[in-house]
């Protein structure tokens, strides 16, 4: 995926747009859940309207969003939000949509909403996706391992590679294999089988 050059949003910022569309009720619930998945998970709008209600893993007390391997989790109130959305979607009464597993439908039967016009709504309400996503990518490099999140949010390796560099982190500070054992091939302390 591509992140643009343009100046991400600072973690402030994005904090304020985030808390804003978690509470913000006269903002159309769509543009919130859209632009919630900006903010927390850097994903660009043609990936977010390709996704289906079937995407979105909901257990008991457990939400995930199936972004990349393994399937993201959802934080509280955010999962809240976004599982009343899928009960109240728009787009829903045209007789030819009303079956819709598409999380965001089109309004055009069997089609999701455009990512351009999507855009251009979630900047009328201040919501610049550009600048959201590269300050959302930023923040989970400072809080993941890069390769962790390359597979959870479907980012190739050579993108979260490049963002780790201008950021001055490095992948290789992770480093791969089984940990769960020791160099000398022991299992650690509380690990052993009794």
């Amino acid at each position: 995926m591509k992140i643009s050059r343009r100046p991400a949003l600072s973690e402030d910022e994005r904090l304020a747009a985030l808390g804003r569309l978690l509470t913000d009720t006269d903002t159309p619930m769509r543009l919130r859940v859209a632009g919630v998945i900006v903010l927390l998970y850097a994903q660009p709008l043609t990936r977010i309207v390709q996704l289906t209600v079937d995407d979105v893993l909901h257990d008991g007390g457990t939400t995930l969003l199936r972004l990349g391997e393994p399937a993201s989790p959802i934080p509280e109130p955010v999962a809240a939000l976004l599982l009343a959305y899928i009960a109240d979607r728009d787009n829903m009464n045209a007789a030819t949509n009303q079956a819709s597993r598409w999380l965001f439908p089109g309004r055009r039967a069997g089609r999701p909403a455009r990512p351009d016009h999507m855009s251009s709504r979630l900047r009328e309400i201040g919501i610049p996706v550009a600048a959201a996503r590269g300050a959302a990518i930023r923040q989970q490099l400072l809080e993941l391992p890069a390769p962790v999140v390359a597979d959870a949010f479907g980012y190739h390796d050579k993108t979260i590679s490049r963002l780790l560099r201008e950021s001055g982190g490095t992948w290789s500070r992770h480093a791969a294999g089984d940990h769960s054992r020791s160099p000398s091939g022991r299992a650690p302390k509380g690990t052993r089988d009794s």
